[in-house]
């Protein structure tokens, strides 16, 4: 009999005990689970992200300078090239003609400059002569003059010696005019030779137009000419044939585009980590050179004061990082992707980013107040109250239960993953950070359970369903 007893008296107490769990069960399964995080103090870095690809500051398309066939290549795509080095003739029979031509030419005017210098040298010692000449019959002009006054000598012998002395003055003259002459005759040689010079010059240089140099050391990049085909020169509106593509990799940049909602954090001197596909596992740095002014289209890449269309598509602005120094052969064209620290807060408050909400302060606190339940239309508030500000719900501890409680949250920088928080928050405060279903329609006063297993569903999954 006292067996029966205890066995009752044990079946009542797991009776008892299983209408307890199942109804704390029951209780519990309309409670949402919940994922959370704590606000906590870390290092935050804000990056902006851009894809491009590697450029190099400074490259020029080495065009046709002069009319005709290609005769010969001196380097090929890759090569490196020195400042001076000969790239490309083109056939050049005809100015080098011209220039030998002219080379003879000023030779021959050399020639007759030298003769009118031997002429203007005669002339100036027949000046001399006469003036001898004239020293002679001026003092037997004189001699003759003295006797005819003494009537020593006939007229007749006085008259002679004078008309010998007229003679040699007009002599002397015509040699003098014959020394100007034979000067003016030299200058003019001369002036033939400089005007040869100058027309030689302009030889020489139609002649080098012909020829290719390399305007400073580079890498060759593109070659898109063969030896024997025909370029030509680029006029106007006409373009002109390209040799060759010369790329200074002294300085090496990547050009990327950055969305039109990062632009305005980038500025000049950011420091940015740049990787490139072709060397997976390598980072090169570098900083912020170039922040371009103008918006380009998504799809077309053209500037959107070029584009004739209304379309208000996607958006990107240029950005340009100038790389530091590497030893590594990057070369143009290598698709790349930029990473730039546009802000760096040391030991400031975070939170997950997912758990930012929008809501309306003054309902959610009538929801906090009625657990949960939606507030009577007479307490309902004024169309006028009904702003959104950014926010979390923050957990709070109601006897041995946990309820959500919406509060405001001011906010900075942007990390990866986490947001900084100026003002609504402590640190150690923990938070809802989803999942995304449960956020978008979690209100304040709700009881929920934490459940922050790995096996829990993620945000993005939610998001993306």
């Amino acid at each position: 009999m006292t067996g029966k007893k205890i066995l009752l008296i044990v079946v009542l107490v797991l009776l008892v005990t299983g209408v307890a769990v199942g109804t704390v069960i029951h209780s519990r399964s309309d409670v949402p689970a919940v994922t959370t995080a704590k606000a906590v103090r870390q290092d935050l870095v804000s990056t902006v992200s851009g894809t491009g690809q590697i450029k190099p500051k400074t490259y020029v398309n080495v065009g046709a300078t002069s009319f005709g066939r290609i005769t010969h290549l001196y380097v090929k795509e890759g090569d490196h090239v020195k400042a001076g080095q000969l790239l490309a003739t083109v056939e050049s029979e005809q100015p080098e003609s011209a220039v030998a031509a002219q080379q003879a030419t000023i030779a021959s005017a050399r020639t007759t400059v030298d003769s009118y210098i031997a002429a203007e040298k005669t002339a100036e010692a027949n000046v001399e002569q006469a003036q001898a000449d004239l020293e002679q019959k001026k003092f037997d002009y004189q001699r003759a003059q003295a006797l005819y006054n003494e009537k020593l000598i006939a007229k007749q012998d006085f008259d002679a010696k004078k008309a010998a002395y007229d003679v040699d003055v007009a002599t002397l003259a015509q040699r003098k005019a014959a020394v100007i002459q034979a000067k003016a005759q030299t200058e003019s040689a001369r002036s033939q030779v400089q005007q040869g010079m100058a027309t030689l010059k302009g030889s020489d240089y139609a002649l080098g137009l012909t020829r290719s140099v390399a305007p400073f050391d580079g890498l060759v990049t593109n070659v898109p000419v063969r030896e024997g085909e025909t370029v030509v020169v680029g006029i106007q509106n006409a373009e002109g044939s390209t040799l060759m593509t010369l790329a200074d990799m002294s300085v090496i940049t990547a050009e990327v585009k950055v969305d039109e909602t990062d632009i305005v954090n980038v500025a000049l001197g950011q420091t940015a980590s740049v990787t490139v596909d072709a060397f997976p596992g390598q980072t090169f740095t570098g900083k912020v050179t170039e922040v371009g002014d103008q918006a380009l289209l998504r799809t077309t890449g053209v500037a959107t004061s070029q584009s004739t269309t209304g379309t208000e598509e996607a958006k990107d602005f240029k950005v340009v990082v100038t790389l530091d120094p590497t030893r590594i052969d990057l070369r143009p064209g290598l698709s790349c992707t930029a990473k730039i620290t546009t802000a760096h807060k040391p030991d400031t408050l975070t939170i997950p980013i997912q758990a930012l909400v929008m809501r309306n302060p003054a309902e959610e606190t009538k929801l906090f107040n009625n657990h949960g339940k939606a507030a009577s239309t007479a307490d309902a508030a004024p169309a006028g109250q009904s702003a959104l500000v950014q926010g979390a719900y923050l957990i709070v501890k109601d006897g041995n239960r946990m309820r959500v409680h919406f509060v405001p949250v001011t906010t900075g920088i942007t990390g990866t993953t986490d947001i900084e928080v100026l003002s609504g928050l402590k640190e150690g405060d923990e938070v809802v950070t989803g999942h995304y279903k449960i956020l978008r329609t979690l209100k304040s006063g709700i009881a929920v359970k934490r459940d922050n297993s790995v096996t829990a569903p993620t945000v993005t999954d939610d998001s993306s369903s």
